[in-house]
């Protein structure tokens, strides 16, 4: 059976940023229709894929921009994106692989692994309860993947922190807090965050900003093995919802930028907003994911189409990365 989502439209552009909306409507008009069948098929297998995918989207578009360089493999000589620690945990690309199976099958050469992701992660969105937004298309593939790239802010970071970070790829304040809103749907594994558990930076006790009932629960979680993990949203943890501003507002914050959110003079505005309304919340999110599919992307004759999302196409090009900002 087909799920319906609905949709929030919003006022784009046809053409954004040199991506447009449509952009495969004569080349292969079946290819979102194909990545969300795949997707819709995952999503019912394991619903975590989405958190999986936003990972991957976040983590590929903040190193050299949506190009999909995070998906190529290491080789014995030359390691990828994929050998960095922050993608150590990265997974899903078994999904990806999929949906470029078969829009090969269907259109070859045709449809970028930079678009599958952006498109792929829209749908889980969507089968989590939350906005299914349209999205232009029209990405290329990137031609580089060097481990040494991946400068992701840590779990630990500052919100002032996080935010260079965020304002170096163009996103605002807001953008940022509500792309953090992703982790609703996400883990962590312990050992990032259980340093706030006990003798937090030395003083002998848990971090004071953590509820201390989640500091029990939480140190029972990671005494059980030393790959134990636990949801950053301990209510609604496979739904995109604003579940997670509310519990930050309570000091359930998980990872230390989480709840520094909640704390922070310059974001706890925000945060008491989308933690009040979670349709607020919901149209912020399909703006800043649309936006964040939009980071320095490759374009026109930049990059490539590979044939396969792990490895770069045999005859590589000379064509330079022009990116659209």
């Amino acid at each position: 059976m087909k799920i319906k989502f609905p949709l929030f439209f919003f006022l784009l552009p046809l053409v954004f940023a040199e991506l447009q909306v449509g952009f495969y409507k004569s080349t292969c008009p079946q290819a979102e229709s194909i990545v969300q069948q795949v997707i819709q098929t995952e999503f019912c297998r394991d619903p975590s894929i989405t958190a999986a995918l936003l990972r991957m989207h976040f983590h590929d578009c903040f190193v050299r921009g949506c190009d999909a360089s995070i998906l190529i493999d290491s080789t014995r000589n030359k390691p990828s994106e994929k050998a960095a620690g922050p993608n150590l945990t990265v997974r899903g690309f078994e999904v990806i692989d999929n949906a470029k199976k078969r829009l090969e099958a269907a259109c070859p050469s045709t449809v970028s692994c930079a678009d599958i992701i952006t498109l792929a992660t829209r749908d889980a969105v969507a089968l989590s309860g939350g906005p299914n937004y349209t999205l232009p298309t029209g990405r290329r593939d990137g031609l580089v993947s060097n481990p040494e790239d991946v400068l992701l802010p840590g779990p630990g970071i500052s919100v002032s922190g996080a935010l260079q970070v965020f304002t170096a790829k163009g996103m605002a304040l807001s953008e940022m807090v509500t792309l953090l809103g992703a982790h609703t749907v996400g883990i962590a594994h312990c050992f990032f965050f259980d340093y706030r558990l006990s003798n937090y930076e030395g003083s002998g006790a848990p971090d004071p900003s953590m509820d201390p009932g989640l500091v029990k629960e939480l140190n029972v979680t990671c005494a059980r093995n030393e790959d134990a993990t636990a949801f950053l949203d301990q209510s609604t943890s496979f739904a995109i919802d604003n579940e997670y501003f509310k519990q930050i507002l309570l000091r359930k914050g998980i990872l230390q930028i989480d709840q520094e959110l909640a704390l922070d003079r310059s974001t706890a505005g925000i945060v008491s907003g989308f933690a009040s309304d979670r349709i607020v919340f919901q149209r912020s999110f399909a703006k800043a994911m649309i936006k964040l599919g939009s980071v320095q992307v490759l374009v026109g004759k930049a990059g490539e189409i590979r044939k396969n999302c792990r490895v770069f196409n045999t005859a590589k090009k000379s064509t330079k990365e022009i990116r659209a900002f």
